[in-house]
């Protein structure tokens, strides 16, 4: 029931004074998933061990979270700007920042990328996101790419990262060159031709130990995003045609990502969803790559391109996300954000609500989510004028609910007394 109608001040003042009567009882008893552990670090989002994801699942809480049209805790900022590296990159995860970075701090371009995403968009930090660049720029491979750790062989996926690092902050991937090499010229070498029989068209992480490049559908959504230069965060793309895998010579970055958009339909029509390529996990759905095929599809051709793994998301990642955590709900928001769907409610959940109930509660909501707000509370007025009953029948039955409450929560604090 939304109760945010300005035509019923007064309804909502004699509200006040039930929930007021109330609230003690009913904070005596919050939601554990309402806020991190104990154990876990001040602003962090989440409640697992941070060693091996704090960073990346706090930047992609941020990011989700302005992207749905919520301002984020200035304690959750501070948190991600304090784990910086005075070279300017950034470690999975540091558990004291006072204590500086040294030769064993393991700093990597994953991170750094994502956090200089989130940041860019929260705003106000442009030292920590030039600072974070700069280091990027520095450990550019000679082939115009970047691998996870500085000074790895370059990897499809940290290279994609990094461009959506660069495109958010308004910097052209064509003009960030190591050895006249481009990040593009190095994202396309992981692509594989249409000739092939197995894979046309995806992307490989890299090549394996005898060169050759394999199917990474992973690799192929990061893919899809890093050739047409898009970030975590994409908006749905011009209406396409479904295309199969088609060679002109050397691909341009478009036709590139076309052909791996064409190989994740064809993978994805059998179930609708991706699967685990993890050792034992034959046959298990991968939420996480859905989710990011979902944005890929979206972006390369029209939201109705990713229709079918959409739903599929709808009807089955809501356990996924809740059991995952920050970033699980974050790679949601996003899909729903490439195809336009409504993240408050995405199959029955609130993507929203339960990311920000993973970890410090928000400032407030941007004015793109105070209209949407506002639109709401003029229908639920016009709702309130039809009524028969009026705004003071609404009133009394708060009344009588809040004397119940009242008697529910006395009655199980005295049952909980020892």
């Amino acid at each position: 029931m939304n109760v945010r109608r300005r035509s019923s001040a007064a309804a909502l003042a004699a509200i006040a004074v039930i929930g007021a009567a109330t609230a003690p009882a009913a904070a005596a008893d919050p939601s554990p998933s309402a806020s991190p552990s104990a154990s876990a670090p001040s602003g962090l989002y989440g409640t697992t061990d941070p060693q091996y994801d704090g960073v990346w699942r706090q930047s992609l809480a941020l990011l989700a979270q302005d992207t749905a049209g919520v301002v984020p805790s200035s304690t959750a900022v501070k948190w991600l700007t304090d784990q910086q590296c005075a070279n300017g990159a950034f470690a999975p995860f540091r558990a004291d920042p006072a204590k500086s970075c040294d030769a064993k701090t393991p700093i990597d371009t994953n991170n750094t990328a994502a956090a200089v995403q989130a940041l860019w968009a929260v705003g106000g930090h442009g030292d920590v996101i030039e600072d974070a660049l700069g280091w990027l720029k520095s450990v550019q491979n000679k082939d115009g790419g970047w691998g996870y750790s500085p000074g790895t062989p370059s990897d499809a996926n940290s290279t994609s990262v990094v461009i959506g690092a660069l495109t958010a902050t308004e910097t052209n991937p064509e003009d960030v060159e190591k050895g006249g090499a481009s990040p593009y010229d190095a994202l396309l070498t992981f692509a594989l031709p249409c000739a092939k029989d197995k894979g046309a068209g995806a992307f490989a992480f890299q090549p394996d130990k005898d060169g050759k490049l394999l199917a990474n559908a992973d690799a192929t959504a990061a893919g899809v995003l890093g050739a047409l230069g898009k970030g975590l965060v994409a908006e749905a793309g011009e209406k396409a045609d479904a295309a199969s895998c088609a060679d002109a010579g050397q691909p341009t970055r478009e036709r590139a990502a076309a052909n791996a958009a064409a190989y994740l339909t064809d993978t994805l029509a059998k179930d609708g969803h991706l699967v685990s390529a993890l050792g034992g996990s034959a046959d298990q759905p991968d939420y996480g790559n859905t989710a990011d095929a979902v944005v890929a599809l979206a972006a390369q051709g029209g939201a109705d391109k990713a229709a079918e793994p959409l739903a599929w998301l709808k009807k089955n990642a809501a356990k996924w996300a809740a059991q995952s955590g920050p970033a699980a709900y974050a790679q949601l928001i996003f899909a729903a954000h490439a195809t336009g769907t409504d993240p408050r409610d995405f199959g029955g959940t609130d993507l929203v609500e339960k990311l920000n109930a993973t970890g410090p509660a928000p400032q407030g909501a941007t004015a793109k989510d105070n209209a949407s707000a506002n639109a709401d509370e003029k229908s639920d007025e016009k709702k309130d004028d039809d009524s028969p009953f009026g705004v003071w029948w609404f009133v009394g039955v708060c009344l009588v609910f809040g004397i119940g409450i009242g008697f529910l929560l006395s009655n199980r604090n005295k049952k909980q007394q020892p």
